[in-house]
């Protein structure tokens, strides 16, 4: 028997744990996502999922996951509803839940052409736009001769003093989770001073370059041209549409755009940091 939207408003919001593994990517498959079940297990130990049971008994109706950067951010993702109760309230009600939990800490979060007017009402606002792309690199554009190797245990306290300084936020309690979490890390490294970083993550039949924090484009380019001689699979990242010439070079060198979202904030004017040396996120999920 179909619930009513009033009823659907009165279902409970729950904390999600590492168990609920399956059931998210479950309703991602629901949606013609990904499974991503990967993705899931590190975002489900790294921040907060919140979910709500499907009253039929199968599996969760709604989900989402927030990652805390502290009190100055949290980042929203994964925000999915499956596909029998779309259109009737349900993300507006998961999402409320996370904006009374979330208290005065400003957010982020990516948001398709389909959900951003759902956040604009929730009072986001658009900063920048990301180009998600996909493709088996060619290296038919050269990469830059910068300096780049494999991270080492020697490398954390580095690159963690980095991504503090560009992301503008602490994020050691994710950063860490990158040797076990991704198949490649690579550093950029002149006259002994690590200038960049970039990991690549397996991801169903691609790998996910991200995060990629670079002191400029060419060391960009490097760090990911390092990666893809790594990697046996296609490549998928998301970048920032202000890097033009990171974007330009990536498509010469065969990784194709699939969409575009905005990025959105709430409670701040921008996001912290710089984004000139912030050049693709560590997990992206539009909703």
């Amino acid at each position: 028997m179909p619930i009513s939207p009033a009823a659907l408003a009165q279902l409970p919001v729950r904390r999600l744990t590492p168990g609920d593994l399956l059931a998210c990517a479950d309703l991602s498959e629901n949606r013609e996502w990904p499974r991503e079940e990967h993705k899931w297990g590190f975002l489900l130990t790294a921040g907060t999922g919140y979910g709500i049971d499907d009253p039929a008994g199968e599996g969760l109706l709604a989900c989402c996951v927030v990652t805390s950067y502290g009190p100055g951010l949290a980042a929203i993702g994964m925000v999915l509803v499956a596909e029998r109760y779309a259109r009737q309230g349900v993300g507006r009600r998961l999402m409320r839940h996370v904006l009374e939990e979330a208290k005065d800490t400003p957010l982020t979060l990516h948001a398709t052409a389909n959900g951003q007017p759902l956040y604009e009402q929730l009072g986001f606002t658009e900063t920048s736009r990301a180009e998600m792309v996909r493709g088996r690199f060619t290296f038919a554009a050269p990469a830059p001769s910068v300096p780049v190797r494999p991270a080492t245990a020697d490398d954390l306290q580095a690159i963690l003093r980095l991504d503090l300084e560009v992301f503008g936020l602490d994020r050691t309690h994710v950063i860490t989770r990158l040797p076990a979490f991704a198949d490649h890390l690579r550093v950029a490294e002149e006259d002994g001073e690590i200038t960049g970083f970039a990991a690549a993550w397996p991801n169903m039949d691609t790998h996910v370059v991200g995060p990629l924090i670079a002191r400029d484009p060419a060391t960009a380019k490097a760090l990911i041209a390092s990666l893809a001689a790594a990697s046996d699979r296609p490549l998928r990242t998301d970048i920032d549409v202000r890097h033009t010439s990171l974007l330009s070079w990536v498509k010469e060198n065969g990784i194709d755009p699939i969409a575009t979202n905005s990025v959105m904030v709430r409670s701040l004017p921008d996001l912290p940091g710089d984004w000139r040396r912030r050049f693709a996120p560590l997990t992206v999920a539009a909703g």
